[in-house]
């Protein structure tokens, strides 16, 4: 997460709580990191944390 109270954070390590937040305040912003963060809301939203475990095994 570039700014804010996570900034520093992996997208993928941010709570569920702060994404609805985040949504309910406005939004997500414009472009690309808007496009990133309601995909890995989403993804939490749906129960689907597994394929992000499963994601950051492989790339570490």
């Amino acid at each position: 997460m570039p700014f804010g109270k996570y900034n520093g954070r992996l997208l993928c390590d941010l709570p569920i709580e702060y994404l609805e937040w985040f949504k309910r305040k406005g939004g997500f912003p414009k472009g690309k990191l808007g496009v990133q963060l309601d995909t890995v809301y989403e993804i939490k939203l749906n129960g689907l944390e597994e394929i992000i475990r499963n994601l950051k095994r492989v790339y570490r």
